[in-house]
């Protein structure tokens, strides 16, 4: 009896030993900050060895002197172990393996221009490949081994590299620095569209010959510039061929009409394979070469479309729609060994599943991967091992290996374990309440670290973009939720009307009606939130969105005046003056009209519609732009500062001149937190 009293004693302290140190673990644990957030390692583009064995991908670490990302590519096993890192440079990126797995090719500008580089798995150093004065954009490599595919932006008619070198030359010698436009779309994001197109090239592998364009003369772009990925070109199985997508309508800034293209990569005509009117993309060839699977918008000139899952018989010329009854959108396609399934990824309640649907028109797609967000999945050769992406409120990006039935889920890289055990930060909370006419709406809620339940906590509500997107339980570093929450701040995402993930229902209810039921949902998801949640105070909220969530945020300011402060970043504040910048399908569709034919959307949907009421401005306003964000022009945030100023409220602009329609750089990015921190404290806390 005494041993065992004895052992019990002994257990007993073990225990409270161990309960002892995690407690010390917890308490030594501190709430993320800017300078935590900054220091954490970007993962991406996994790409999985054609054995299976191995996993390339690229590792970004934001570098605070140089104001840069610095890219390097990285390999580890999927089996498990240490990651290897494979380049020094700082500015690599998009890796892909040859099909005997001994070289990886990538991307990398550590010479000036952006160029091919290969890479020797048996040791050595890095080569270039090409060496164009136009650089390159995008790299495959061909499945027989022999060739290499990139894009390039070049002039039209040059049909050499020293053409478009001289003609560049010319250019920045020259002091007339104009833009001239003949035609629609003139310039897209941060950049203008100076007589330059996007091309396919093929380059030898070995180098024996010089690139060459597979498009010549193309008047537009591959892919297409205002909706692409490397997804939009490839292969076929034997090399001897190449899909691709592009957008040939002359009036490029309303059409979404990107079709499929083959090319034969001997040379010759690119032929048309497509003719529907919405936008069909990321052609992928099935290994046995009979099929090319890809995903469609079926709607002229509407972005924001429910994705179908499409297949086209090569023999026959047949296209069969797979995923019509599957009320989501896919993206991110990829084949099974045996050329009878195809994978993809979803939105899906703030969650990105992986799913999986038979090669033909007879099954629904069924969840492979359940958990997570998830993206860039990546299939091997022999078609045993899945690897994809996860990310999570909590927790950037790191990459996951299953078998292809998705079982056996392992995390294969931990590159941010170590920052990330010191830091306290709460998972979200999910929950759903009764939106505009009783429709059901999503949010999440994040608590503050060292929650107390017995405080009141000021409400930060994040409004999300888009308009049709949605707010995932995904890391982002540019709206991180933790380094709001960890300010001290409930912070709350309301996936409202127009959101993604929730059917094509409810993203259309978002049309030519911009400030009616979503803004009623994020109001409700506000009231339902402080009769939930008893430590908010209802008296200390604040809101803030960019994009389209720059425009709630303005729309709220002319509004509602329940908030103590309000952040706009590159906001929508005059319709009518948004649309004539870029992409003018976005708005012609959203206001179901253009200025001229349905002006009175476009009134009825604009903050500034309502900025002539006396005394409508009175919330403390923080305005934010990017000199360089052609999308929506900084000049809307001048409007409604200049509103702000005008009506006496108190109000602050901040526009930075190297800057797009999103902070990337990374001492931008760092003024840009601690200036919306402190207008936040100023206000609220």
């Amino acid at each position: 009896m005494k041993g065992i009293i004895l052992r019990c004693g002994f257990l007993s302290a073990l225990l409270l030993g161990a309960e002892l140190a995690v407690s010390a673990q917890e308490a030594s644990k501190h709430p993320i900050t800017f300078e935590d957030m900054i220091k954490l390692q970007r993962i991406a583009e996994p790409q999985v060895s054609p054995d299976g064995k191995w996993v390339a991908y690229t590792v970004a670490t934001p570098d605070m002197e140089a104001n840069r990302n610095a890219s390097n590519i990285w390999m580890v096993p999927t089996t498990g172990g240490s990651a290897m890192q494979l380049t020094q440079s700082g500015h690599d990126s998009s890796p892909v393996w040859s099909p005997d797995g001994k070289t990886v090719a990538f991307l990398s500008s550590r010479g000036g221009e952006s160029q091919v580089y290969l890479l020797s798995m048996e040791g050595g150093e890095a080569h270039a490949l090409t060496k164009l004065s136009t650089g390159v954009d995008m790299v495959k490599w061909s499945p027989d081994g022999k060739m290499i595919a990139f894009t390039s932006s070049v002039y039209p008619d040059c049909k050499e590299d020293d053409c478009n070198s001289k003609r560049d030359a010319e250019k920045e010698k020259s002091k007339v620095k104009a833009h001239v436009a003949e035609q629609l779309l003139y310039r897209h994001w941060t950049h203008w569209n100076d007589g330059k197109r996007s091309h396919l090239f093929v380059v030898p592998a070995d180098g024996s010959a010089a690139p060459r364009d597979l498009t010549p003369g193309a008047n537009y772009d591959v892919p297409p510039d205002e909706r692409s990925s490397p997804g939009d070109i490839n292969f076929s199985p034997d090399g001897k061929e190449m899909c691709f997508t592009a957008v040939t309508d002359k009036m490029e800034a309303i059409s979404t009409n990107g079709d499929l293209f083959i090319v034969p990569v001997a040379g010759g005509e690119a032929k048309r394979i497509t003719t529907q009117p919405g936008f069909d993309g990321n052609p992928v060839y099935s290994p046995d070469g009979k099929y090319i699977a890809y995903h469609a918008q079926l709607i002229a000139e509407y972005e924001a479309d429910r994705w179908r899952v499409m297949l086209y018989d090569r023999q026959t010329g047949k296209i069969e729609n797979l995923s019509e009854t599957f009320d989501r959108s896919a993206d991110g396609l990829a084949w099974s060994a045996d050329s009878k399934t195809i994978y993809f990824t979803a939105e899906n309640e703030t969650l990105q599943p992986v799913y999986s649907i038979p090669a033909c028109s007879c099954g629904l797609p069924t969840k492979v991967i359940t958990e997570g967000f998830n993206t860039a999945i990546s299939l091997s050769a022999d078609g045993k091992t899945l690897i994809f992406e996860r990310t999570s409120l909590t927790t950037p990006a790191e990459i996951f290996a299953s078998l292809s039935d998705g079982s056996t889920v392992r995390q294969l890289t931990h590159q941010n374990e170590a920052i990330l055990a010191a830091l306290e930060m709460n998972a979200p909370e999910t929950f759903w309440f009764d939106g505009d006419a009783g429709t059901k709406v999503q949010a999440m809620l994040i608590r503050p670290p060292k929650f107390a339940a017995t405080k009141k906590y000021p409400l930060l509500v994040l409004l999300h973009g888009g308009p049709q997107t949605m707010w995932s339980n995904a890391w982002g570093y540019r709206w991180n939720a933790q380094v709001f929450s960890s300010a001290g701040y409930v912070t709350l995402m309301i996936n409202r009307r127009g959101s993604t993930g929730y059917g094509q229902k409810f993203t259309d209810e978002i049309t030519n009606d911009w400030g009616g039921k979503a803004y009623t949902d994020v109001m409700n998801g506000v009231d339902y939130s402080l009769k939930k949640y008893p430590f908010i105070d209802g008296t200390r909220m604040a809101a803030a969105g960019g994009s389209y969530g720059g425009y709630m945020a303005d729309w709220i300011a002319t509004h509602t005046g329940r908030f103590k402060a309000i952040v706009s970043h590159a906001s929508v504040y005059d319709g009518t003056a948004m649309w004539a910048t870029e992409e003018l399908w976005f708005e012609e569709h959203d206001m179901q009209g253009t200025p001229w034919t349905n002006p009175e959307s476009y009134k009825k949907w604009a903050p500034v519609t309502y900025a002539g009421e006396l005394g409508k401005f009175k919330t403390p306003t923080l305005v934010i732009a990017g000199e360089r964000d052609y999308r929506v022009p900084y000049t809307q945030s001048l409007e409604f500062f200049s509103a702000l100023q005008r009506q006496g409220v108190p109000s602050k602009l901040v526009v930075f001149p190297d800057e797009g329609h999103w902070v990337l750089k990374p001492q931008n990015s760092q003024f840009w937190y601690k200036t919306f921190l402190n207008w936040l404290a100023a206000y609220v806390k």
